[in-house]
């Protein structure tokens, strides 16, 4: 078979439909990271504007361009946008397109996950943008805190816009973060081996873990929230046993760690651009990728800094003090690292290096403010000023946004497949960098003369006309600048002329490919050698076209990629992705009828839309494996493998534990609010404590033992002790939920009604599982009798079991001990 033949084979296996009903039925991952990033540049845009007004009302001293209730929308929408819909979003699609090329793949672990985390991003943030427009937005900030969020600051249905939006949109963040995880550690170019993956994928890694461990904590504070708001169940309410600073810690838990996964991905992209404009090698490979591991460790133990003025015991102080100051030790060694490479290559100034000149001036700034800010004396006084925006901006948009505009240009040819023509992104550089400097360095002096964050107007004679007329000036240049981007990329790809497969002469496996790239990326997989393979062999994408790699062969018509060996790079068994679909899109709607219901107070809905994604995922998972046993299969250079279905480890072993790790983090999080109110908040005790007598322990104790033992004897008397089990678990959970009758009383009431509600749902979804497992296995699937689809049910049943021992001793511990 020829090279033209194979093309139009791979096509016709790999590619989206045609016309528009490819964008809802597309599972391929070029079509949804380019999809991604479109999505996220507009909401960029939205937020853009949102600023602009924020600007324009702060240009002078009592200016009346907004009142004060439009005003705290849009400052609210904008922090909401930029953090939740923007920036994450962007990295996702960035990872989801780029990731299996520069890999050496041909599509990520789970392509309708993908898909299925667009479109919940897609409806959740579509949610934000209908508050907007109506007139019912949040506006008790992006960061919500209460009560100024809660009923008694917001009565109206504005917060639960936020709440229930937000976390409707995270749903699509974890999805992506399992699958970046999955697909970096498993999907890999064979003989690419931990040390030899190119950078990027080892921050996208970073940055996924961190997703998976550091969103959860916000989406409990968010149901908490909203349990409150709907139900009067009072975990922040003072007068019943709550305390509003659970929420702050429940929040910068998540919001410290998302500044780093926000930057992370930046970096990744300045450790791939910059060798390549350097025209040399990254310098000091390994210690690049262990101060990411490590910034990443870090950013989890700084969450408190957030909170010095709150009234944190003095050894807290320094201990986080001390912390804030540490971080900055990683991010010097990459620092060092970048400048070391371009001291040893020779620069080219072209567009992508500028930009990356623009982020060393402007995170360097940032992070200077940032251990400024670490220094609590210093942090009392400028904690709640302008000097915070402006630290804020220097880190996210110098971190963040100038980066990311370096990958825009250097990786827009492989996008588009045209050559840069046009220059208006030199002038948009001019403008934008000089702009956002005379907007936000003005406003570290703002806030240290006093100025205050979040107010909507000024008096005179405070010395802030000046400064704040000279920032929105800048800031409208700025604006300007990032709307000649936007017409320079749409100019460029729309009429440019073709350019050269490789025009900045990479080493890595993207540019290995035809540009715009094909639907399956590599007509064959290479065997890669190096971190550079296109450096040492320059004939590598004529041979891949050739089918001189792996699974070079599309006779038997589906779509295949191997999956590999995680340290070694080995190959290890042959997976078959799924076909196009519209059943991500149909999910992700019915997904949105529950976050609808909770929204509209129908509560009817909820119910109706958990069924219906219950059968959607029972429908989606059915469909995948078959009832025929292939054996070991050919996939070329010698070795015969076996398909996913009859290993013991298919991806949706390995997607359940990363999925399971962002789990635990949520009930981790869960307990920490538990003993958090339990040891700090006022008026507790509460009136009286759950007593479970010894029904309620021995009920337990004999459950999480059969249901414990049950998966893992044979399959018929295995599923007879299992479900015993998990029922006497549940009975346990029950009877103390009787004997805490009103969770409305007292925040202790509150949080046993959820601790022991997160057990008995886990339990329904071991059963599920178990009955499923066995359905399969009666139906002949080869999955369920010879591979791996018990295991995943055992881990999830062992998971259930272990989260439910631990809420019944949690329920049970505060009356055993009083």
């Amino acid at each position: 078979m020829n090279a033209l033949r194979r093309h139009r084979a791979l096509s016709r296996i790999w590619a989206s439909e045609p016309g528009l009903r490819g964008w809802f039925t597309t599972v391929n991952h070029t079509d949804l990271g380019r999809m991604f990033l479109a999505v996220a540049i507009f909401f960029f845009i939205v937020g853009g504007i949102l600023a602009m007004l924020i600007r324009a009302q702060l240009a002078s001293p009592r200016s009346a361009f907004l009142g004060p209730d439009h005003y705290n929308q849009i400052f609210t929408m904008h922090g909401t946008i930029m953090m939740f819909l923007f920036a994450i979003p962007f990295f996702e699609g960035l990872a989801v397109y780029l990731l299996p090329k520069m890999l050496g793949t041909r599509d990520l672990a789970f392509p309708r996950l993908t898909a299925y985390g667009f479109w919940c991003y897609v409806f959740g943030g579509s949610m934000m943008i209908f508050a907007l427009l109506a007139g019912v937005a949040p506006d008790s900030g992006w960061f919500m805190y209460p009560p100024l969020s809660s009923t008694i600051g917001a009565p109206g249905i504005n917060s639960d816009f936020w709440l229930i939006g937000i976390t409707f949109v995270e749903i699509s963040a974890i999805s992506a973060a399992v699958e970046i995880t999955v697909t970096v550690l498993r999907y890999r170019a064979p003989g690419m081996s931990l040390s030899r993956m190119p950078i990027f994928a080892w921050y996208a890694l970073v940055t996924a873990v961190m997703i998976l461990t550091g969103f959860p904590p916000l989406i409990l504070g968010s149901i908490l929230l909203e349990l409150e708001r709907a139900f009067d169940m009072p975990f922040f309410q003072v007068a019943a046993g709550g305390d509003a600073l659970l929420w702050q810690h429940l929040f910068w838990l998540f919001g410290h760690p998302e500044v780093y996964i926000i930057f992370l991905p930046a970096a990744g992209a300045i450790s791939t651009i910059l060798p390549v404009m350097a025209r040399s090698r990254l310098m000091g490979y390994g210690w690049v990728v262990a101060a990411a591991v490590s910034l990443g460790v870090l950013s989890f133990g700084l969450w408190v800094h957030h909170m010095f003025t709150t009234g944190i015991p003095h050894m807290g102080l320094a201990f986080f003090s001390a912390a804030s100051t540490l971080v900055a030790v990683p991010t010097a060694v990459q620092i060092f690292a970048w400048i070391g490479t371009l001291s040893k290559g020779r620069p080219s100034l072209h567009l992508p290096m500028l930009w990356l000149l623009a982020f060393f001036a402007t995170f360097v700034i940032g992070g200077l403010t940032g251990v400024m800010v670490a220094i609590v004396p210093f942090d009392w006084q400028a904690h709640d000023t302008y000097f915070i925006v402006a630290h804020l901006h220097y880190v996210l948009v110098g971190g963040f946004v100038f980066p990311m505009l370096a990958a825009l240009y250097y990786w827009m040819p492989h996008f588009t497949g045209r050559k840069t023509y046009f220059k208006l992104g030199n002038t948009a550089f001019w403008l934008i960098v000089p702009g956002f400097h005379g907007t936000f360095l003005l406003l570290h002096w703002a806030g240290l003369l006093g100025m205050r964050r979040r107010i909507d107007t000024y008096e005179s004679g405070q010395g802030w006309e000046a400064i704040n007329l000279i920032a929105s000036i800048s800031g409208f240049v700025m604006s300007i600048g990032f709307a000649l981007v936007l017409i320079d990329v749409v100019i460029n790809a729309a009429v440019a002329i073709r350019g050269s497969r490789d025009p900045w002469k990479a080493g890595t496996l993207e540019w290995a490919m035809p540009t715009p790239s094909a639907p399956y990326n590599f007509a064959s997989l290479p065997q890669v050698t190096s971190r550079e393979p296109l450096y040492d062999a320059p004939d590598l994408p004529v041979r891949l076209a050739r089918g001189e790699g792996y699974l070079g062969d599309p006779s038997r018509g589906r779509r295949e990629t191997l999956s590999i060996e995680i340290a070694t790079g080995a190959p290890r068994y042959i997976t078959i992705f799924p076909g196009n679909t519209v059943l991500p899109m149909l999910m992700s709607a019915v997904t949105g009828l529950f976050f609808l219901g909770m929204l509209l107070k129908t509560y009817w809905l909820v119910p109706i839309s958990a069924v219906g994604v219950i059968c959607c995922a029972l429908y989606w998972t059915w469909s995948l494996g078959g009832t025929t046993r292939e054996g070991a299969l050919p996939v070329g250079h010698g070795p015969e493998l076996l398909t996913a279905g009859e290993v013991a480890d298919p991806p949706g072993w390995w997607g359940s534990i990363f999925l399971l790790l962002a789990n635990g983090t949520f009930f981790g999080s869960l307990l920490f609010g538990y003993v958090f109110l339990w040891t700090i908040a006022p008026n507790w005790p509460p009136p009286r404590y759950a007593e479970p007598g010894l029904d309620v322990a021995l009920a337990a104790l004999a459950g999480a033992g059969l249901a414990a033992l049950g998966p893992r004897l044979r399959p018929g008397a295995g599923l007879l002790l299992l479900l015993p089990g998990l029922g006497g678990l549940a009975w346990a959970g029950i009877r103390i939920l009787t004997r805490v009758p009103d969770p409305t009383a007292h925040a202790y009431d509150a949080t046993l009604w959820v601790l022991i509600g997160y057990a008995l749902l886990h339990l329904a979804v071991a059963l599920v599982m178990a009955l499923f497992v066995a359905a399969r296995r009666r139906a002949g699937h080869v999955g369920a009798i010879i591979g791996g689809e018990p295991r995943i049910a055992r881990l999830w049943s062992d998971y259930a079991v272990l989260v439910s021992g631990i809420a019944v001793l949690a329920a049970a511990l505060p009356g055993w001990l009083t």
